[in-house]
């Protein structure tokens, strides 16, 4: 029974600390691999939604193809810069018209074709 009283003074005396820091350890580190899996898993489940859409017509402005008329001229509203600084920065804006003149983009594609590629060899 005297060995007892040795482990119980080992554990007093701060022994166990170094049991605690090394489950405080482990548990940490298994949440960031769980959080990294979640993370990997959320970019996932974005991009196969992103890979679903179809390509959007977007003009060199970056405005959306509604946004022009069948001249091409865009109607979107843009902040545009009317004072500059001595570096020539812009320091001031007001609501303009937008200067793009036609839609320079993909097209949207109503269906695509492929064949699958086989290893015939």
């Amino acid at each position: 029974m005297d060995w007892f009283w040795w482990v119980f003074i080992f554990f007093m005396a701060g022994g166990f600390a170094k049991v605690a820091d090394t489950a405080r350890t482990a548990l940490r580190t298994r949440h960031e691999r769980k959080m990294e899996r979640l993370e990997t898993a959320r970019q996932q489940r974005q991009e196969l939604a992103a890979a679903q859409k179809p390509p959007e017509p977007v003009c060199g402005c970056t405005h959306h193809l509604a946004k022009h008329d069948k001249k091409g001229k865009c109607h979107e509203r843009v902040e545009m810069a009317v004072a500059w600084d001595a570096d020539h920065k812009p320091v001031q804006y007001e609501a303009g018209q937008c200067t793009c003149q036609q839609y320079i983009g993909p097209q949207p594609l109503s269906q695509i074709y492929a064949e699958d590629l086989t290893d015939l060899a």
